[in-house]
């Protein structure tokens, strides 16, 4: 046909947030969008009528235009009965078979953790597993990797001289708010494009919530980790990113 292109690319895993409410479900996929840009997200709230509770048309209708793009779908939702509508679609409508994944996961703090995930290429399992993850983030917290290092010594290591082959840095946050929740997907969505794992101040690099969990202002010093096959050319550009105040100075 003349002036047709091609088609355009499929998205690997798609979300979908069913809320009670309509305005809660488009404000979280508004949130994650601005964390994982062009993350394919829709939002399924509210009844038929605009009132508050959940329709299963919705949701159903939801899943189906994700599958329409996406080879996958995640689904998170925010309370017992939307849970309970959710799993409905996925055991009366067969043709789903196995590609819709509902999350046991907080709501808003979920729908962000699987959309940077998402971003990065996950498949299923791993965005599946990041919005569970997210459950867990602000429990109180042991003698972490943070707190191990500080009793180590306040001395950041140099590059090649952590053990095991790993690199190290220590940068300097130069924007004046800090770790807030831009600057933390950014770093997220920048790590999880490297064959590497990395550490920040001693939490999962590749986890947005994790960073934003540092509560790290502008004038902290980080201490930056990476291992893996491009371990330099993540921590390059970790360091890069964060020296360059992340377009805030």
């Amino acid at each position: 046909m003349a002036g047709s292109g091609p088609a355009p690319a499929r998205a690997r895993v798609a979300l979908v947030l069913v809320s009670h409410s309509q305005r809660l479900a488009q404000g979280a996929v508004e949130l994650a969008a601005q964390m994982a840009p062009g993350v394919v997200l829709l939002a399924a709230g509210g009844t038929d009528d605009g009132g508050l509770g959940t329709s299963y048309d919705r949701v159903s209708g939801a899943v189906s235009d994700a599958l329409a793009v996406a080879d996958g779908v995640v689904v998170l939702a925010d309370l017992g009965s939307a849970v309970m509508t959710v799993e409905s679609v996925l055991d009366l409508e067969d043709e789903l078979d196995g590609r819709v994944a509902l999350a046991d996961a907080p709501f808003v703090e979920g729908a962000v953790a699987a959309a940077v995930t998402a971003h990065g290429g996950g498949d299923v399992p791993a965005v599946l597993a990041s919005a569970e993850h997210a459950g867990s983030t602000f429990a109180p917290a042991g003698v972490g990797a943070t707190e191990q290092g500080a009793a180590d010594g306040d001395a950041a290591p140099r590059p090649d001289e952590v053990p095991g082959g790993a690199v190290a840095a220590t940068v300097t946050l130069r924007n004046p708010l800090g770790l807030h929740a831009r600057p933390a997907a950014v770093l997220a969505r920048l790590i999880a494009g490297y064959d590497a794992s990395v550490t920040i101040d001693g939490v999962n690099g590749a986890s947005v919530l994790e960073l934003m969990k540092l509560g790290a202002t502008g004038g902290q010093q980080l201490s930056v980790t990476a291992d893996g096959t491009q371990a330099r050319e993540a921590l390059d550009a970790v360091v890069g990113a964060v020296e360059g105040g992340f377009g805030e100075v």
